[in-house]
């Protein structure tokens, strides 16, 4: 008997909380607050004290994309393509093709050769916003750099020696100032730094350096004229050998080969060169 009475008793504790419980969720209440009133922290017991009662319209949470996915089939049904859809409504492709993939696939519109033709002018357009927007940006650096100082510009002169000049080394000791380079812009920046370091230009050697199959004429037609040198000062062109199983891509007008510039007597200028660079980098270093 004192079994059967514990059980009852159990019964009857369970039914007195689910009639508060019903009350509560009548009332209004959300199952937190039912939580909350009767110290019931079960979430099993709490479901089974309000079963079978609605919960209140005010918990009820609506469904955000039950209006897309009407959206979305009706734009289907249109003839319209799942990335179109996509792009109209701001939601994954994956929900779009849950969402209609069991409509019939719209009759293509166009030809093969239109939906080609329409992709490249796409993609023409998407390159010269970005040609544009990647102009723009250089436009806006190369503003932000202003007039060089002396300084600058003899600091920044070290640092492109240094990264593209000849170098001495323990095994091969090569004391002397030789810059080669393709760049049309690095040449000025380091013709512009010897002029900062007082080298008259008739210490310059030039020589340019080409693929043989290039037009080396007309490299050295436009090295002369950017480095304000008569052409026939040239030391004679180095033709490099072309190796036919590969394929060179440093083709067509703007390749012109490479411009060597040589400093005649120039074993101290190397060697402040050397030394400037290292002041340079002590000063870059952190301090202890």
């Amino acid at each position: 008997m004192a079994h059967s009475t514990g059980t009852n008793g159990k019964y009857a504790d369970f039914e007195r909380l689910r009639a508060q419980a019903l009350t509560l969720r009548r009332a209004g209440l959300s199952l937190r607050q039912i939580r909350d009133e009767l110290q019931v922290h079960s979430k099993e017991l709490l479901q089974r004290l309000v079963e079978g009662e609605p919960p209140p319209e005010w918990t009820k949470r609506p469904n955000a994309k039950d209006g897309l996915r009407a959206r979305a089939r009706e734009l289907r049904q249109q003839g319209w393509t799942y990335n179109q859809i996509q792009a109209e409504l701001g939601c994954s492709k994956s929900s779009v093709s849950l969402w209609v993939r069991d409509l019939p696939h719209p009759e293509p519109k166009c030809t093969p050769e239109e939906r080609r033709a329409r992709m490249n002018a796409g993609l023409a357009r998407l390159r010269a916003s970005q040609d544009r927007e990647r102009e723009e940006t250089k436009r806006t650096a190369a503003a932000a750099v202003g007039k060089l100082s002396d300084r600058e510009l003899f600091l920044v002169g070290v640092g492109l020696y240094w990264a593209e000049g000849s170098k001495d080394k323990p095994y091969d000791r090569r004391e002397n100032a030789c810059f080669v380079n393709s760049d049309p812009g690095m040449i000025k920046v380091f013709l512009a730094w010897l002029d900062l370091l007082g080298i008259e230009r008739e210490r310059l050697r030039f020589r340019v350096m080409i693929h043989e199959n290039a037009d080396a004429f007309g490299a050295e037609s436009f090295w002369a004229e950017l480095a304000g040198a008569d052409r026939s000062t040239f030391s004679k062109t180095t033709l490099k050998k072309h190796n036919p199983k590969t394929i060179r891509k440093n083709v067509g007008d703007s390749y012109r080969g490479c411009l060597v510039v040589k400093v005649l007597k120039s074993a101290d200028l190397y060697r402040r060169i050397e030394g400037w660079w290292c002041g340079i980098v002590g000063a870059a270093a952190p301090a202890d």
